[in-house]
């Protein structure tokens, strides 16, 4: 079958050896691209190429810089980045390729682009089945991949439905039928040789407690949340942060946005500009590495020109409101 176009004027491909070579020569030209997994369509981006993960947050609008989940092959490619414990390790092996996702320390020297990690120093990692496996095998790099559909909204179990939600920012959807599992993966973290469940999914917890040989550990109403997404508590630098700022301060760095610099930019103690054409894409897959970097500096402060709220600004906004909260002293 050929592709149709739709109203929206993404493609719909149906899924084939025509599909994956297609599929492949997208991802690795940094383009995003829907596939079916056997959870949900995933909105599937190389997970080491920052203007790529951008692209998702853009396509998705959403809100905030939540982790995203990494696909592999298998165990062999997610050691390549992450590291197993045995237990870990052992669930691994029994349900992947399948609906379960494991949140794993990372690896020093590892490629993963901190898009997808949110910063964080653990990465949430999983194997699907299907076309998506083909294609990890095809391209040879980890895909991040939430699921195609505008944030908030229901998860899109159909070509069809991911079209009618994101159709007018993607160009490709690759077809696979409708999924077999419908819902999206259960998230687990190994703690101490304590399993905890962070969001339930495609794996039942019985099943999971059958192969681990004990329970699951259930967070508490109102308790800290690991999951991909809800941990804010990693994002500020070591340097305070002064965001919305018009000039700059003895002794700051200088975070940027835009062609044109605030007063004082000469004397700061370094500057980066997160994208000096004012492209929100470029600025996203910047922004982490950008603030480790003037943090390293040794500025006590780092003063961040004024950056719009429109598109992935929401985003960005977000997390710089996030390292520059107050923090607790010990």
């Amino acid at each position: 079958m050929d592709a149709k176009l739709t109203d929206r004027q993404c493609r719909i491909l149906p899924a084939g050896e025509n599909a994956l070579g297609e599929a492949k020569a997208a991802l690795l030209d940094g383009q995003t691209v829907a596939i079916p997994t056997e959870t949900v369509y995933g909105l599937a981006a190389d997970a080491t190429n920052g203007e790529a993960v951008a692209r998702i947050f853009e396509s998705k609008q959403r809100p905030s810089f939540n982790p995203l989940i990494c696909h592999v092959s298998g165990i062999a490619m997610a050691e390549t980045f992450a590291s197993f414990d045995p237990l870990s390790r052992k669930l691994a092996a029994h349900f992947w390729p399948g609906a379960l996702t494991l949140v794993l320390p990372l690896k020093e020297g590892h490629a993963i682009h901190p898009l997808v990690t949110a910063g964080l120093d653990t990465v949430a990692v999983r194997a699907p089945k299907g076309f998506g496996a083909e294609l990890i095998e095809a391209v040879g790099r980890p895909l991040a991949a939430p699921s195609a559909n505008r944030s908030g909204r229901i998860s899109p179990t159909t070509a069809q439905a991911v079209a009618d939600s994101l159709g007018d920012t993607i160009g490709l959807v690759i077809d696979g039928g409708p999924t077999q599992v419908g819902v999206e993966s259960t998230i687990i973290k190994v703690e101490e040789s304590k399993i905890h469940l962070l969001r339930p999914g495609g794996v039942a917890a019985e099943d999971i407690e059958a192969a681990a040989g004990q329970k699951l550990t259930r967070a508490e109403a109102n308790a800290a949340i690991q999951a991909p997404g809800m941990l804010a508590s990693h994002y500020a630098p070591n340097a305070a942060m002064r965001l919305n700022a018009d000039h700059v301060e003895a002794g700051e760095a200088l975070l940027g946005f835009g062609p044109e610099r605030i007063a004082g930019a000469e004397k700061a103690k370094a500057v980066l500009v997160l994208s000096e054409t004012g492209d929100p894409v470029e600025a996203a897959a910047n922004l982490f590495d950008y603030m480790g970097r003037l943090d390293a500096s040794g500025a006590r402060c780092i003063a961040v020109e004024p950056i719009p709220l429109h598109g992935l600004g929401e985003a960005i906004n977000d997390r710089l409101a996030r390292a520059a909260a107050p923090r607790e002293t010990i």
